[in-house]
């Protein structure tokens, strides 16, 4: 298996959606990669030759940021949110919608699929005997 990053990416698949597999990459910029190497994108992972991934694997820790990189990156900015005391910051920190999303419905994967009302419980109701 070819691995990029720390992650092991597919053998079978095209190469432009092996390199999605590698978080912080995404179907755009996995193609802006490859055109910029002169990669076909319709090639797999299997038939690359070492050079090309190897070349993959350069760009894309030279100039990208990505996996424990971005990861880092993302839970020192929340955390720089709840540091100052912003709105988003209490949010994360409540585990609530953050983007202005209303919370009367439609938040439950956000706190936890919980159910409060009676008639919203997950059993049904005893058969009659």
């Amino acid at each position: 298996m070819a691995r990029i990053a720390g992650v092991e990416i597919p053998q079978d698949k095209q190469i432009w959606i092996a390199l999605t597999y590698i978080y912080g990459i995404g179907s755009t910029l996995s193609s802006k990669i490859l055109r910029e190497k002169g990669i076909d994108p319709k090639r797999r992972t299997k038939d690359l030759t070492e050079e090309e991934l190897s070349n993959l694997r350069e760009i894309i820790e030279k100039n990208h940021k990505v996996e424990g990189e971005l990861r880092r990156a993302r839970m020192l900015d929340i955390k720089r949110l709840k540091e100052i005391g912003s709105w988003r910051g209490t949010r994360h920190a409540k585990g609530l919608p953050v983007r202005g999303q209303r919370t009367r419905t439609n938040s439950r994967t956000v706190r936890g699929n919980v159910r409060r009302t009676a008639g919203s419980g997950k059993r049904t109701a005893p058969e009659k005997t």
